[in-house]
């Protein structure tokens, strides 16, 4: 496995514990559990932080002049950083609505 590869797989793995996080965290705030929620959240964050730092990594390389070839694994990688970073934005939104759902 080259150096490409292992670097896709490393943000696969962050955003997609970032992403069943993200999940679990509506599902908590569902059950009125938004304290729970918000951890998961937080937990959430620091996986997409390091896929956003192996995701960078490659964009400085490319900056720099190193010519990286085209790869379905990084584009697959970098579809699920997109996506893990909306559901966990909707999660977000979905705990204060749990939280004013629950004030009223």
């Amino acid at each position: 496995m080259d150096e490409l590869e292992l670097v896709a797989f490393e943000i696969i793995s962050n955003v997609g514990m970032a992403k069943s996080l993200a999940m679990e965290a509506i599902r908590e705030a569902r059950n009125n559990n938004c304290n729970e929620a918000e951890k998961k959240i937080e937990e959430a964050k620091g996986f997409l932080l390091e896929g956003h730092h192996a995701h960078s990594g490659l964009i400085h390389k490319e900056a720099n002049g190193e010519k990286l070839e085209f790869s379905l694994i990084i584009m697959h990688a970098e579809d699920q950083l997109i996506s893990a970073e909306t559901i966990k934005d909707i999660a977000i939104e979905l705990i204060e609505m749990s939280k004013t759902f629950k004030k009223n």
